[in-house]
């Protein structure tokens, strides 16, 4: 068994993976200056829901892009588990090479979601990941990352709207049927979620004119899957990359 983390900037995933897959997925919200206990005690109340036996677990991964909670969790986890814990950084990527200015900057989440298209589709790709930013990273066949673009992601978009407009709602997302809005959610809709459909198109088109035309698009994250005009330009949406890109690293790891 193990147990995959991921530190994000709105949300701590934990999920576990035995008998072949994902079994379990628990998430909390991110909070930079919050005590190991409120993490801590989270995660033994749902492994003790679960039934889940601490000696079964093999090995526990760890990425974070929050580095304040970083500490927390690297004093936690080995007092939950027994099991080694592996940290994700440039110094322990299997077959994969960071060919950017700075190699240590990338955030660990993009290093696993690379992993994870390499080891899966062998080929070309650009990974797109819709979460709290929204990000583009290129790698090639042969494990190389060439490199990564980063937009706001679309409730940080919506969420820098509401706050600094003081008349605006909070507005679901969900893509409007028609892109002129009626009202002023329906509008804010149009604007942002159309404005990303275009965004993305755009971007991979950019990135294939300097990569190659026949580099393939992945999507992840949370919110992959709801700009449905996006659908055909991905081979795959798979909101399990990262974590799958989090277990072969760890797997890889002595």
């Amino acid at each position: 068994m193990l147990v995959a983390i991921d530190i994000g900037n709105s949300n701590v995933s934990v999920a576990l993976h035995y008998e072949g897959k994902w079994q379990h997925f628990w998430r909390y919200p991110t909070i930079r200056d919050e005590s190991p206990f409120f993490y801590s005690l989270r995660i033994r109340n749902h492994l003790f829901e679960h039934d889940i036996n601490i000696k079964d677990i093999e090995k526990v991964v760890l990425s974070s892009v929050v580095p304040p909670l970083t500490p927390v969790f690297h004093q936690i986890l080995p007092e939950l588990f027994q099991a080694p814990l592996v940290t994700v950084s440039p110094d322990v990527i299997p077959t994969i090479s960071l060919k950017i200015d700075n190699p240590n900057e990338i955030g660990s989440d993009l290093i696993a979601n690379a992993v994870a298209a390499n080891t899966i589709y062998k080929q070309d790709c650009i990974v797109v990941d819709f979460g709290t930013a929204l990000t583009f990273t290129t790698v090639t066949k042969k494990g190389e990352v060439l490199g990564v673009a980063i937009a706001p992601g679309l409730k940080t978009a919506i969420g820098a709207l509401f706050s600094k407009t003081a008349q605006l709602p909070e507005v679901p997302l969900e893509l409007p049927a028609t892109p002129v809005g009626k009202n002023t959610i329906h509008a804010i809709q149009s604007g942002i979620l159309n404005g990303y459909v275009g965004l993305v198109k755009h971007m991979l088109s950019e990135i294939r004119k300097e990569v190659g035309i026949h580099y393939i698009a992945v999507a992840t994250g949370g919110l992959s899957s709801i700009l449905h005009p996006l659908k055909d330009e991905f081979v795959d949406i798979d909101v399990e990359l990262t974590m799958n890109g989090l277990k072969i690293i760890g797997e890889a790891a002595h």
